[in-house]
């Protein structure tokens, strides 16, 4: 049986947290998902400091990332770990509301990975979270260090 990767969900609202969670409960897309709801939890997670600095060493396979974030904005920690040579390979998906170009602009000229706009729509949300998590954690091959990778 495969094993996936572990996904990183950095968001604040409860309401999508739950989406996102039961989505990829539904289709068993993940061995674990840890969320985190500021970009100063997500900054300190990855760099496995503060509360995570006992965590299991390993960057997630994918890092689905909110930009509306309180303390540090996800601009903010995408810039960070984007320019940081052990986390640059960490998969970074933006995972947003907004629709605005300089959003979009600005994350791609940061290095992210994928820039998915949140639909309003339950189901289409749902099917959004499946879809993502479907490339993520089964077809794309996770970079070498991450947590949970698939065994043959």
């Amino acid at each position: 049986m495969a094993t996936f990767g572990r996904i990183v969900l950095v968001e604040d609202d409860p309401h999508d947290v739950e989406l996102t969670l039961t989505a990829l409960d539904e289709y068993k897309l993940a061995n674990e998902v840890v969320v985190l709801r500021d970009g100063e939890e997500a900054l300190d997670y990855v760099y496995r400091r503060g509360t995570y600095a006992t965590r299991d060493p390993g960057n997630p396979a994918v890092l689905l990332l909110d930009l509306k974030l309180p303390k540090v904005d996800g601009l903010e920690v995408l810039q960070d770990l984007k320019s940081h040579e052990e986390f640059r390979v960490i998969p970074i998906v933006v995972l947003t509301s907004s629709r605005e170009e300089r959003d979009k602009v600005a994350s791609y000229q940061l290095g992210v990975n994928g820039y998915v706009v949140k639909p309003v729509d339950f189901h289409e949300f749902v099917n959004a979270i499946k879809e993502l998590g479907i490339f993520w954690a089964i077809i794309n091959e996770p970079p070498p260090g991450s947590v949970g990778l698939r065994k043959q």
